[in-house]
């Protein structure tokens, strides 16, 4: 180890940078967030030093260094793009036996500065020793995927409780596994998800109870997107990796389907067109019964479970049922789909509207408000239409949109299978009748289908 890792208290401390570009306004801004008083000193500021000047957030010296100007100081950084006047201030600062970090060189550095991943209080450091900040930025970027943003919330939250932890478990050992629980159960749970209030009376329960148990059924409603598991949000990834039951959809990609936790038991529910794993009514009962035995369940869905996913009617079930549950969306369908296929859905010179419609009813029809549907300048996208695509395509025409407009059915999209065929209201059911297409697929009728030639970016491997 070539370094030593500290993490200091800067807190209104005097801290001087030397420079006035935008690398001397990151370290400045980095000093500000831990709390120093900050001095630059610097002939002229660039445009954020000079923001911070005006908002009172600096003090500034407007001329070069000069001896005395570490004077009362903590730390420093030089910044400067004269390697003279760096190499003075680190030997200045070195015989102060103040910390100075010089800016990309780092034989003049007495510390060096990490890649910070800022979760605060929870605060971590990623360092190369200067071999290749680079990397070191590239690490902190992969972490900052991992780490939610709310571990701050979870870490305060928990600083709350300590005195009363420790005065509940005398032996260190006991508490250790207390806090493991709390910090991997449902507690932390509630407060990732922002129910602190919940969270609070869980843990007074707990710590009241002669057997503290925080063990606790949860329901996970993720929106798995439209098939690439790159579009899932980190919420999902995390909620994925620590369910004890998946139950999924159909429309859930594989790819998507293994980032679930290895070891956990997977439930299909998936319907297809007359024919259900199973009834709509039996997946409510059953995600309430699984979290009642105490099993974190999560229920992945494809695209939102918010549009046209029945999540709705989950929760209703869940909500009555007095079972805890998080809902985390997911990118639509339509939003995915339509950007892999490069058809924005709205466009200043084509359509100023887009409506989300579902092409397949409750009791099995294609019964649709076709005049609403039929409207210049707009989109429309058809959620579950193939089956009723010539339906789709006679009606709109008959309701008084042109035969001429096009369409564009999206099969799998968003993932290395997707395909987009394009047509018009008069010719795509006879195009799509003579290709073999199946499920899932989006269907896009309006004028901003045209751009599709133009803006189609997304080229799934052969």
């Amino acid at each position: 180890m070539d370094f030593l890792p500290v993490f200091l208290d800067l807190r209104d401390q005097r801290c001087l940078v030397v420079g006035g570009g935008e690398v001397a306004e990151r370290k400045a801004s980095v000093l500000l967030r831990a709390g120093a008083r900050v001095t630059v000193v610097a002939p002229e500021l660039c445009q954020g030093l000079q923001r911070r000047l005006a908002d009172g957030e600096i003090a500034h010296h407007p001329r070069r260094y000069v001896d005395g100007d570490l004077a009362g100081c903590r730390l420093a950084f030089a910044a400067t793009d004269d390697r003279a006047v760096n190499a003075e201030v680190s030997r200045a600062a070195q015989a102060l036996n103040i910390p100075v970090n010089v800016a990309d060189d780092p034989a003049l550095c007495s510390f060096i500065m990490p890649s910070i991943i800022d979760r605060s209080p929870v605060v971590a450091a990623v360092s190369t020793g200067g071999a290749s900040p680079v990397l070191a930025r590239l690490i902190r970027m992969r972490l900052e995927q991992l780490i939610p943003s709310s571990y701050g919330r979870l870490a305060a939250f928990v600083e709350t409780f300590r005195d009363q932890v420790k005065a509940r478990f005398a032996a260190g050992r006991e508490r250790k596994a207390f806090w493991e629980k709390v910090l991997q159960g449902p507690v932390a749970e509630r407060v990732l998800a922002g129910q602190e209030p919940a969270a609070r009376k869980m843990m007074a329960a707990a710590l009241a109870a002669s057997d503290p148990a925080l063990s606790g059924g949860e329901v996970y409603l993720v929106g798995g997107g439209p098939g690439d598991p790159d579009l899932l949000s980190s919420k999902a990834l995390r909620l994925m990796q620590q369910a004890d039951v998946v139950v999924y959809d159909r429309l859930v990609s594989a790819p998507v389907l293994d980032l679930t936790r290895r070891d956990a038991e997977r439930l299909y529910v998936g319907k297809e067109r007359d024919r259900h794993a199973l009834p709509q009514e039996e997946i409510n009962a059953l995600l309430a019964r699984l979290a009642k035995e105490g099993k974190r369940v999560l229920r992945l869905k494809g695209g939102d479970p918010f549009i046209f996913g029945r999540g709705g009617e989950e929760i209703e079930t869940l909500m009555a049922e007095g079972v805890p549950f998080q809902v985390v969306p997911g990118i639509t369908a339509a939003a995915g789909c339509a950007s892999y296929a490069g058809i924005p859905l709205t466009h200043r010179d084509y359509s100023q509207a887009c409506l989300f419609v579902t092409g397949h009813l409750k009791d099995g029809t294609t019964d649709l408000n076709w005049t609403a549907l039929a409207q210049p300048n707009q989109t429309v996208v058809i959620y579950m239409g193939l089956n009723g695509l010539p339906i789709i395509c006679r009606e709109l025409q008959a309701h008084g949109m042109p035969s001429t407009t096009p369409i564009a059915l999206v099969e799998k999209g968003t993932t290395p299978e997707q395909k987009v065929y394009i047509g018009t209201l008069a010719d795509m059911p006879e195009r799509i009748a003579a290709a073999s297409v199946h499920a899932p697929t989006l269907i896009i009728v309006g004028e901003v289908v045209r751009l599709h030639e133009k803006l189609a970016w997304f080229e799934p491997a052969p």
